[in-house]
């Protein structure tokens, strides 16, 4: 479900500026496979349970059903399930957040299961279906930020830096079965003919509510996740 942030301003700005443009990249490659089970951590004074902390493995990985093999997700209101069930994050990604936040980062810091070496995220449209390794992976949604970011970063402003960034990775769906392993080439082996953008959803979430055009396009989008197509319309219809 949707996770409201309220941002405006000078985040538009912000991200606007990567959605506009495209990344010098090469021929996709999984640089990483990561997967972690729940736990529990301390955070501002409480308890809480979660599976953002990742650990690389070789592989290769079964990618089925709602996920990778020895992954877990923690809140299936907002990770995991169908439309969520592998998080992918593009590897270039990472110089621009060190240099950003001045700090080294460890591997799968976004709790991505898959970093992709040459991911064009704002590429790829909803629909849209890769072959990684045996598996096909469909795109489907955008990262949109909750305070489990925060946890894994040690900072709760975080949350807000990544929403603003426009860096926000891809959710995908597994259109098939298989197994996956560090080095697999990634290639897209289908082209949505809608060709509507998965940061679409991102850019009018977090940036501008009123482009009804574009939110009646995603909520007419047949591949798009329910519970999206749901905001979308209430958004449509001035119920929230």
């Amino acid at each position: 479900m949707p996770i409201g942030l309220g941002l405006h301003g000078s985040a538009a700005t912000t991200g606007a500026r990567y959605q506009s443009g495209r990344m010098e990249v090469s021929a996709m490659k999984v640089a990483a496979i990561a997967v972690g089970m729940s736990r529990t951590v301390s955070w501002q004074g409480g308890e809480v349970v979660t599976s953002i902390f990742k650990t690389p493995v070789a592989g290769p990985v079964m990618a089925r059903g709602s996920g990778l093999e020895g992954d877990s997700q923690s809140d299936l209101r907002v990770h995991g399930g169908e439309f969520k069930a592998v998080y992918a994050y593009a590897a270039e990604h990472y110089d621009w957040w060190r240099s950003t936040l001045g700090r080294e980062l460890e591997p799968a810091n976004f709790g991505e299961n898959l970093t992709i070496s040459g991911l064009d995220e704002p590429d790829l449209c909803i629909g849209d279906v890769v072959r990684v390794g045996d598996a096909q992976l469909e795109a489907t949604l955008p990262r949109l930020p909750c305070s489990k970011l925060g946890i894994r970063f040690g900072d709760p402003l975080m949350v807000k830096a990544f929403a603003e960034s426009g860096r926000w990775g891809i959710y995908f769906r597994i259109a098939r079965e298989g197994r996956i392993a560090a080095g697999d080439p990634v290639t897209i082996v289908r082209r949505d003919p809608a060709r509507l953008p998965v940061y679409e959803i991102a850019r009018v979430h977090v940036f501008d509510r009123r482009r009804a055009e574009t939110m009646r396009l995603l909520a007419n989008h047949p591949r798009l996740d329910p519970g999206w197509r749901d905001w979308f319309l209430q958004q449509l219809a001035g119920t929230q």
